[in-house]
């Protein structure tokens, strides 16, 4: 088998991918097509070129999912992290970079490797041949994008990203939510309760359309066009159509009965549905917003039992390409049509530049494995790296799909800890404490640089 690993995009991910496969002794070309190729959002033909913002959010690695995130990927020795640590700036808790600098020393760190071509090069077909990762991102050319789409089917990417907020199922105050399915409908108890109720009588209704139609809204970028899907239109578009739209749509009250005073009608109900497997997250059903997210919080917050909601992700619109990642990879990262193939970083669903690169040190960590026969075990759900590919290859509901942070909603419960906000802090402490253990023994059982 050939030891050599074409790497499709230069971005966060790639560019991670490139240093874990280079550092293990593979032979690796990676594919950029900037500068010959531009985007509307790049300025420069640098590797990881940071786009849309300067941070890679909190450091914080025993209370912060993406903090332990990063402290996976420098225990792992990536190059992303390293390179983030050398260009940093002051911003208190979080990790900010210097975008320029740190770009310019992941591109000369891996045009210097000897294992390492660069080759400025669209790629605009998935080969049949060869070994691939492809890490192209949420601005994956329009040619590739269509090869993409004919391979796994018209429904596989999406252009648009309308996204409804996910919130933290033990921020909800179920004194004043309940459980229940629209009609009861479902042959067994967890299909009756599948759905998580918010009521609202008139007033609060009313109060609810007045601050949406009055919230800051995103605007589109230039170059960017407002297509709409009639299927996931943002809530502030069904509001602009008349005050009642959503409590015909999203919010209709019927078929339900508040549990907490079933003589009292609501006038509309904000539902909630589980979003993955664990129940440790629900999302709000029809609620996709583009709202900027200060007044989102605000003006969710006003829906009864959400007051002190936690957000796992806020909602929001924008541009996107990304595979329906549950239905269409393996275990393994591989498309399941085309195993000589992987796909890492933003296309998979996962979302921020700290997700995308840890995407991309995995997918690589499981190239060099099969390439070189080395046993890479599974990676551990219990950890950062571990949960997210978990919930992208199979722990998300595929119909519902989109693209996620890391967030401790996607661990597995650490047994015998407190819920609700008086335990958090000591309930991430054990899930960090416990990644921090499975993370190390998973890097300690591979026969890799590490």
């Amino acid at each position: 088998m050939s030891k050599t690993l074409n790497i499709v995009g230069g971005g966060m991910a790639g560019s991670e991918a490139a240093w874990q496969a280079a550092n293990a002794g593979l032979q690796v070309v990676l594919h950029e097509m900037r500068p010959k190729v531009e985007t509307f959002a790049h300025r420069t033909g640098h590797l990881a070129e940071m786009v849309c913002s300067n941070s890679f959010r909190s450091d914080d690695s025993e209370q912060n999912a993406v903090g332990l995130l990063h402290w996976e990927m420098r225990a792992a020795g990536g190059i992303i992290m390293e390179m983030a640590d050398r260009h940093r700036l002051p911003a208190g808790g979080a990790l900010a970079v210097d975008r320029d600098p740190f770009a310019e020393a992941v591109t000369q760190k891996l045009t210097q490797h000897p294992n390492i071509t660069v080759q400025a090069l669209e790629i605009t077909s998935l080969p049949t041949e060869g070994n691939w990762i492809f890490a192209t991102g949420p601005l994956t050319s329009g040619a590739l994008a269509e090869a993409i789409r004919a391979e796994t089917g018209t429904e596989a990417l999406a252009f648009f990203d309308a996204i409804a907020p996910i919130v933290h199922a033990d921020s909800i105050d179920m004194s004043r939510a309940w459980m229940q399915s629209r009609y009861d409908k479902g042959e067994t108890e967890e299909e009756r309760t599948a759905y998580l109720n918010c009521p609202m009588d008139k007033a609060t209704y009313e109060a609810f359309i007045d601050a949406l139609l009055a919230a800051e809204k995103t605007a589109f970028k230039e170059g960017e066009t407002a297509g709409y899907f009639d299927g996931c239109l943002p809530i502030e578009v069904m509001a602009e159509r008349g005050r009642e739209t959503l409590r015909f749509g999203p919010m209709k009250p019927i078929g339900l009965t508040n549990a907490h005073q079933p003589d009292v009608k609501p006038y509309a109900v904000v539902q909630l549905r589980r979003d993955n497997k664990l129940g440790t997250l629900y999302n709000i059903v029809g609620f996709q917003t583009k709202m900027k997210y200060g007044a989102q919080t605000e003006v969710l917050r006003m829906i009864p039992g959400l007051e002190e909601a936690r957000f796992a992700r806020l909602g929001g619109i924008h541009r996107n390409t990304f595979l329906n990642s549950p239905t269409l990879l393996d275990g393994q990262m591989r498309l399941k049509s085309r195993p000589n193939i992987r796909f890492a970083g933003q296309i998979t669903g996962v979302e921020g530049y700290v997700e995308s690169a840890a995407m991309g040190l995995l997918a690589a960590r499981l190239a060099i494995g099969e390439l070189t026969g080395t046993s890479i075990p599974e990676v551990p759900p219990t950890t950062a790296m571990g949960a997210l590919v978990h919930h992208i290859t199979g722990g998300a509901d595929a119909k519902t799909f989109q693209p996620m942070n890391v967030n401790f909603g996607l661990f597995p419960p650490v047994d015998g800890l407190k819920s609700g906000r008086r335990g958090r802090k000591d309930r991430y402490k054990a899930y960090t404490d416990r990644a921090k253990s499975d993370w190390q023994g998973w890097l300690d059982a591979q026969t890799l640089p590490a």
